[in-house]
């Protein structure tokens, strides 16, 4: 066929000199437009697409070139890779003890050595009765404080922490309230 120019085949400088020699060339124009598409970018704009589009039998195909270009990955390719982050995190239960020590116990464990058992034979040896009576145990020797309760509830221990809002309540009872507010929370954690 003699005159006949394949679209496909020409450069993009090819292209763009087809398409400003022939503006009402519309195949040209979509082939330049699915061209641009396809590099990306910031070389075309909306600005470039409604251009094209004026010379267009169908705006709709310039419209569908442009949403093509925009269209965001949303395919669940790295979902099973977050799951199984997820699932290795929610295996380990992490503890958090309000005042804890600096050490975990299998730090202690593996420092302890044989001679560092002698303070626990003094501590022993204190506790054994001298003749004398031991005084009775006085509640009002211990001291409860409502940040005492709350380190209870943070390591899980409500019965105790209960217990402890209980006796403030008798120690202070204008709140009394705020304190029973807080144990309906904890009831209903519990």
């Amino acid at each position: 066929m003699e005159g006949y120019i394949d679209l496909k085949k020409l450069s993009m400088e090819e292209l763009a000199g087809v398409v400003n020699l022939y503006p009402w060339f519309g195949a040209a124009r979509k082939e330049l437009c699915v061209r641009m598409c396809r590099a990306g970018g910031d070389g075309w704009g909306k600005v470039q697409y409604a251009d094209a589009a004026l010379y267009m039998g169908s705006r709709k195909m310039i419209a569908d070139i442009m949403r093509s270009s925009g269209s965001p990955d949303c395919s669940d390719s790295e979902i099973s890779e977050i799951l199984k982050k997820v699932s290795n995190d929610l295996n380990t239960k992490k503890v958090h003890v309000a005042g804890g020590d600096y050490f975990t116990q299998e730090q202690y464990d593996l420092v302890r050595r044989q001679e560092d058992s002698m303070f626990s034979r003094f501590a022993a040896a204190a506790e054994k009765p001298s003749g004398e009576a031991s005084a009775p145990k006085d509640d009002s020797l211990v001291f409860y404080t409502e940040t005492l309760a709350q380190i209870y509830a943070d390591q899980g221990y409500y019965d105790r922490a209960i217990e402890i809002y209980s006796k403030l309540i008798l120690a202070y009872p204008e709140k009394n309230a705020y304190f029973a507010a807080l144990i309906e929370k904890l009831n209903e954690e519990n």
